[in-house]
């Protein structure tokens, strides 16, 4: 064998030397064949490889590649054959491959895959398909693929079935996962007509066929538009359906249903329950899907060692996403797919398996916090925390420790930590980065620090500190962000859940925000951030949320220095009162010729969302009249108190039901102690008269002692 090599490498130089002394074409051929057949007999190493590219470069293919006159005798595609064989010779010099010279041939490499394929015209595809595939693995390469068309062209090259095509299903997965979202933007039709025909089959198939398919089809599901938005994927999601209920209906080997469940996940992923039928198979299709998950996840932590076993982490992660369906759909009360009776067995069934995911996190070392999977099974422990917050109390309080500790590191560090293909089951703008373990315990927190004992817990573990910390983090980030208005973000919906954290702990553990000096920079923050918010009416719950929390905190703080008669805290309070005074409105009431009191349009549509926070607002600024002496001034400044007077004095008595008579009658009688401009704009829109007729006793007293007062001094 030795010497049989070492008669091709000598016949092989003998050819590169007539290549490069060659007369004429002739010469040139004949010595080219040869070389030809060396590359495709698999005897040309790296060395050899190189030499021959020295000898010839890309020009002497790329004239093979456009000749249209082959050598007498031989047939039409000879020199084009010829030129595919080098250029594949080429390719697997993974520098060459990303060449531009490469990369310029890419249209041409898919005009042939596209071309009928005679069976002596095999090799050039097998060539293409070799070049296509070192061209994807360069860096260039996925972007240049999709540009140039390539994704089509595989598209059709495998559902036209011709010889190959398996390699263009192979090249087209490869290309997804590296460019899904470019894929989809650019060539969605075709793909779309792949998932057709992969779905088909995955439906017809009686063999292990279906689960091989299981492994294929996710990487052909897309976010939900091009599937929930055409017939065509609302037919690809029932077959996919239809077959997961055979599949998992079914006795399968842990070979067989590993593979099942990460489809199903995938298209979680994807659509949500939308791709689940409504009605009594549906039901229990969901119902059986989700129980599998959780016996799975079950099985696997509590065994000692079960989860490190080559590919269950990738089970674990998509048996996470599908328990997260299961929170939400047993929380659904709008056309719900399960009955009450469902939701509780399935609720005791995820009580189960998140009890064995706690179970796993309490084993964790500290070498192992870079692992994805920890970062997958803190986010899914999250959404539970977020959504039950009576069971697991106990187990989860002992956790909070190591959460708190867990989302301190990833975010201090920056951990390199990333999620797994299947964890993440929304899509990760904004704040969503890698290490954002927090941005998924947040709501956990939330409902924890309303009670004492998880609060003590958070509060002992520094937790205040690292979510002041994050505020500013995640405020740099909003702010750093486009200006027009955009759909709620992660980044957005974080910060108002920390506020919600914070209206929390100042309610409940008011000594802390006056101990803590982290509260000082939070208050700081807050003081610059309002006036920014409230102009801009899209982020009109933040603001609400950061008002409430600035005022509440106000009243803590007021001694501080923060609070002081400056700037910035002038423009605060500016603002906040803004906020609550623009809240409500006079309008003509249909059933009378008078005026009844209305919610504004401009609050209207976040009118629920940001109803509490604004009585807990009022409540708090009136808190705040008599620990800040220049406080009534601003109201004055900012108009307030005239337009809140003259809204009660031109709207019907009836309009104004008791809870907002409260909330008007607390800052009216705040503001009427604490200044006589105040008392004097009150009395002069009559406010005695609609005092009483509102019942506002404390008002009225308010005036009356203090206008008695007044006249008193003005006698003597």
């Amino acid at each position: 064998m030795a010497s049989d090599s070492g008669d091709g490498h000598a016949t092989l130089k003998r050819c590169l030397g007539v290549l490069r002394d060659a007369r004429n074409d002739s010469e040139q051929f004949a010595a080219l064949l040869l070389v030809t057949k060396a590359v495709r007999a698999g005897e040309v190493d790296a060395k050899t490889r190189r030499q021959i590219f020295k000898a010839i470069g890309f020009t002497f293919p790329t004239r093979l590649l456009i000749s249209q006159q082959p050598p007498a005798g031989c047939p039409p595609h000879t020199f084009r054959a010829l030129g595919l064989t080098l250029l594949a010779c080429f390719c697997t010099d993974p520098e060459l491959a990303g060449h531009s010279q490469i990369l310029n041939k890419i249209p041409t490499f898919n005009d042939i895959l596209l071309s009928p394929c005679d069976p002596d015209c095999t090799s050039m595809v097998d060539d293409v398909y070799q070049c296509l595939s070192a061209v994807l693995a360069t860096a260039r390469g996925p972007r240049e693929l999709v540009t140039k068309g390539t994704v089509s062209a595989l598209c059709q090259a495998y559902l036209n079935g011709g010889h190959g095509s398996e390699r263009a299903l192979t090249l087209l997965v490869g290309l997804l996962a590296m460019a899904e979202a470019r894929c989809w933007q650019r060539d969605a039709p075709q793909l779309l007509a792949v998932l057709s025909k992969l779905s088909s089959d995955f439906l017809k198939a009686e063999d292990m066929t279906k689960f091989e398919l299981c492994e294929v089809l996710p990487h052909f599901v897309p976010m939900s538009p091009p599937l929930t938005e055409s017939s065509q994927g609302s037919e690809c999601l029932c077959r996919l359906y239809q077959g997961l209920a055979d599949v998992l209906g079914s006795k399968l080997s842990q070979s067989q249903r590993d593979p099942a469940l990460k489809l199903a996940a995938g298209l979680v992923q994807a659509c949500g329950a939308e791709w689940i039928p409504a009605g009594s198979s549906g039901s229990k299709f969901l119902a059986l899907l989700v129980n599998l998950a959780c016996v799975e996840v079950r099985l696997t932590l509590e065994e000692p060692g079960a989860v490190e076993v080559e590919g269950k982490k990738e089970v674990m992660a998509a048996c996470y996403v599908i328990m997260e369906m299961g929170i939400q759909e047993c929380l659904r009360e709008e056309n719900p797919l399960l009955d009450n009776v469902q939701k509780m067995q399935l609720m005791r069934i995820m009580e189960e398996a998140f009890g064995a995911v706690i179970f796993y996190l309490r084993q964790v070392k500290q070498e192992e916090l870079q692992d994805p999977f920890i970062f997958a099974s803190v986010r899914v422990l999250g959404a539970w925390m977020a959504e039950e917050t009576s069971s697991l109390k106990q187990e989860i309080c002992e956790l909070l420790p190591f959460l708190v500790d867990y989302a301190r590191k990833l975010f201090k560090e920056g951990s390199p930590a990333v999620s797994l293909p299947q964890a993440e089951l929304v899509s990760t703008e904004g704040s969503a980065s890698p290490q954002d373990a927090l941005r998924f315990l947040l709501p956990g927190f939330c409902h924890l620090t309303a009670e004492d004992r998880p609060r003590d817990i958070l509060i002992a573990e520094g937790a205040p500190a690292l979510l002041c910390e994050y505020f500013l983090q995640q405020w740099e980030v909003l702010t750093s962000g486009p200006t027009a208005p955009a759909p709620l973000t992660s980044t957005e919906m974080s910060l108002q859940t920390m506020c919600g954290i914070f209206l929390n702990l100042v309610v409940t553990a008011p000594d802390l925000l006056r101990r803590d000096k982290t509260f000082s920079s939070l208050m700081d923050m807050l003081l610059k951030s309002l006036p920014v918010l409230l102009p801009q009416k899209h982020h009109l719950v933040l603001a609400a949320n950061v008002a409430t929390l600035g005022l509440m905190m106000a009243r803590i703080l007021a001694g501080s220095a923060a609070l002081q008669e400056t700037q910035s805290t002038k423009e605060f309070f500016g603002a906040a009162i803004l906020f609550l005074c623009q809240a409500h409105v006079a309008q003509a009431e249909p059933s009378s010729d008078g005026l009844a009191v209305a919610v504004s349009a401009a609050y209207t549509s976040a009118w629920d969302d940001i109803r509490e926070l604004w009585f807990l607002g009022m409540q708090a600024l009136a808190g705040c009249v008599p620990l800040l002496p220049w406080l009534p001034r601003a109201a004055l400044q900012a108009r307030c108190l005239q337009g809140l007077t003259q809204l009660l004095s031109r709207v019907a008595p009836a309009s104004v039901d008791s809870e907002l008579v409260t909330a008007f009658q607390a800052v009216l009688v705040e503001l009427a102690r604490a200044s006589q401009q105040c008392r004097d704009v009150i009395l002069s829109h009559h406010g005695m008269e609609w005092a009483n007729l509102y019942g506002m006793a404390a008002l009225e007293q308010c005036l009356a002692e203090q206008g008695g007062a007044s006249s008193t001094l003005g006698g003597k």
